[in-house]
């Protein structure tokens, strides 16, 4: 399975970050994987913002809950991330992947990702 991230790399503050992961290779309705998002800041750890099920259940990370949301595209085979209000803390490299609910958190890139895209929170 391959997955490739796209959206705008330079978000200017109070905006909304869109981003699309467009998966190929397999299906987001594959039984038993977990469609996520993940960010890595300079010099900081692997952040699991959350998921999207197979089934289409979601969780978001308590910290995000309250400006973010997931979603999938069953007919384009893509998944979607949104985060509202965005200051410059959120410039980072945003990931999606595809693991198991085992691998999901692991400070480590378990599961198959995407290559990553740099977004910049800047006016």
């Amino acid at each position: 399975v391959q997955l490739q991230e796209s959206g705008p790399g330079l978000v200017k503050p109070s905006q909304t970050l869109s981003l699309t992961c467009t998966v190929s290779g397999g299906s987001v309705t594959t039984t038993l994987y977990y469609y996520t998002w993940i960010r890595q800041s300079p010099g900081k750890e692997l952040e699991w913002i959350g998921y999207i099920s197979y089934s289409g259940s979601t969780y978001i990370r308590p910290s995000y809950q309250s400006r973010t949301s997931i979603s999938r595209d069953t007919s384009k085979n893509q998944f979607s991330l949104q985060l509202k209000s965005v200051t410059p803390e959120d410039t980072a490299v945003y990931y999606c992947a595809r693991v198991t609910l085992q691998e999901y958190g692991k400070q480590y890139r378990a599961g198959s990702w995407g290559q990553g895209t740099q977004v910049t929170v800047s006016s």
